[in-house]
């Protein structure tokens, strides 16, 4: 069904939808045995068996360029996927084009009938498609199969669905009204389009930052990240058979520069979702000001950046607890999650067990392709991730500041793999103590046990960062204190757990300080973001006479 044909279906509304809380999805195990075991590694043989074309959607519709790019899994570079079509500036401002031709319609289209699509995308991925989107994530981003389960089937699903009920509950959201007046508020969407810019280790990520506006009533440029467009065509090709309209979300790979250019001088800019670097970031939002005399509107600024999440243990702390928190946070997805640990500070009556254990832990690790799923590790997404993190590891082993515990190896033969690195610096301002890496490096910084309190005020004051952090111990006083002087060092904050795994209606995700304006993806606040209010007063007996009764003399 084509916009131009719905633009009354807003008045067919004859009831307020009223949803159940969803609950979140299932994650299924891939045990040994198990039927999603067996069909996922046959979707995987499926996948590698045929190369893919991927086109860009505009309008509905797939565009081919002739520009192609070959795409390779991390772990066997020498294998090829198949190749995606890059767009240009042209391409750019067909997309833009299509949102906006396609606005009005979809804003006056029920709140209802936008909904259900959403949710029939959720469905989808839950049933037919959940091989495919975990298949495509591990073949393209290098994910074994939990991480992708988690990921790719589980966090979109909630998304979608959770995001459906908040905006629901929003809707609701009304003033009150006095005798002879009726007050409402209209949920607008914004007076635009919305530019999505997604990254390569979340397809979560990369389904919610475009769907969340569009469910909202925006239309959506979509740039996905290049090494992420496996899944992000899957993710298209399932929202185009849930039934999304042409021109709602446009789906443009091309260079982060042109689509900048295009859409932040664009009049009719309304807004930006992105996850990604602190540094593009910042370049986005100096642009945007310097553009803002030529909008219609100021546009809303949301974005999740960089981080450099951290461990605190207690000397309270169970060694087990501290080891499994850090094995698994600072590890699991190659720790390239933004919320991966990556510094942690251990107290000197305990550093050595933990350090043993966890060098042992990591010994344990089994490294290589996603097929084979006995292993714990896999590849860095591409080479100049590769490169970049390998350059730290190298300076570790050289620097007098630092000592490598365990790993520091890595090959690009077949693949991007480095080994799981722990390295353990004598100075708590050691340069990967502070820097983000976003790779499988961990930096463990020993600390006096009688110096908990000064060694929380030099975490806060280490990074830049705020995103994730947690507080290992078995004493109440001291995570008491730790909630307290850390308040403002991570937007999530976690109490005996490793930083990483935000459930969507569970921990609503996001950080401040350098990562990013704390918009919480998987609340309600996200939503409002894209939401303009009007506020509506009606009065049904309106004056006749200006005059007021204090003008009377008597």
């Amino acid at each position: 069904m084509r916009l131009s044909r719905v633009g009354t279906l807003s008045t067919m509304n004859r009831g307020h939808m009223n949803l159940p809380i969803p609950a979140n999805e299932p994650v299924l195990s891939y045990a040994p045995g198990s039927p999603e075991r067996a069909r996922l590694k046959g979707v995987l043989q499926e996948l590698k068996s045929s190369q893919v074309d991927i086109p860009l959607v505009i309008n509905g519709e797939e565009v081919r360029t002739g520009h192609t790019r070959s795409i390779h899994p991390p772990h066997e570079i020498g294998h090829t996927l198949g190749h995606y079509h890059e767009g240009d500036v042209a391409e750019i401002e067909k997309a833009v084009e299509a949102a906006l031709a396609a606005k009005e319609g979809w804003e006056a289209m029920s709140w209802e009938n936008r909904a259900s699509i959403f949710l029939r995308a959720a469905e989808l991925i839950a049933t037919k498609y959940r091989p495919y989107m975990n298949g495509t994530t591990m073949l393209g981003q290098s994910k074994n199969a939990y991480q992708a389960e988690i990921d790719a089937a589980c966090e979109i699903i909630d998304f979608l669905r959770f995001n459906v009920h908040f905006l629901s509950e929003i809707y609701k959201q009304q003033p009150i009204s006095s005798p002879g007046i009726h007050n409402r508020t209209e949920w607008r969407p914004l007076e635009g389009f919305v530019l999505a810019i997604t990254p390569f280790n979340f397809t979560a990520i990369g389904g919610n930052l475009p769907t969340a506006p569009a469910l909202c009533g925006n239309v959506v440029v979509w740039k996905p990240a290049h090494t992420q467009i496996y899944s992000a065509h899957m993710f298209m090709k399932i929202l185009m058979e849930a039934g999304l309209p042409p021109g709602v979300i446009n789906m443009v790979v091309a260079s982060g520069q042109n689509v900048g250019n295009v859409c932040f001088s664009h009049p009719d800019f309304a807004g930006v979702h992105f996850t990604g670097s602190t540094g593009t970031f910042n370049h986005m939002w100096k642009t945007i000001g310097n553009n803002i005399a030529n909008y219609r509107t100021y546009p809303r600024i949301v974005g999740e950046t960089g981080g450099k999440d951290f461990v605190i243990a207690h000397p309270s702390a169970d060694v087990d607890v501290v080891v499994t928190a850090l094995l698994r946070g600072a590890f699991e997805y190659q720790g390239q999650k933004c919320s991966a640990a990556s510094r942690a500070y251990i107290p000197n009556n305990m550093a050595m067990e933990v350090k043993e254990k966890l060098i042992a832990g990591i010994k344990t690790f089994k490294m290589g392709t996603v097929e084979d799923f006995s292993n714990f590790i896999n590849a860095v997404i591409d080479e100049k991730a590769f490169d970049s993190i390998v350059e730290y590891i190298e300076g570790a082993k050289t620097d007098p500041k630092a000592k490598i515990l365990v790993g520091g190896g890595y090959s690009k033969a077949e693949g991007y793999f480095i080994e799981p690195t722990v390295i353990e610096a004598s100075t708590p301002n050691y340069r990967t103590m502070c820097e983000e890496i976003f790779g499988p490096v961990l930096t463990i910084y020993v600390y006096d046990q009688h110096e908990f309190d000064q060694t929380l005020h030099l975490l806060d004051q280490t990074s830049p960062y705020a995103l994730t952090g947690s507080i290992l111990s078995r004493d109440r006083e001291a995570v008491a204190l730790a909630s307290v002087k850390l308040r403002n060092a991570a937007g999530n904050f976690y109490i005996n757990d490793k930083p990483t795994g935000a459930v969507v209606g569970q921990q609503p995700f996001g950080g401040a300080r350098a990562s990013g304006t704390n918009d919480k993806a998987g609340s309600a606040l996200n939503l409002y973001r894209w939401l303009s209010a009007r506020t509506v007063k009606e009065t049904f007996s309106p004056p006749t006479d200006y005059r007021y009764p204090f003008l009377q003399e008597s």
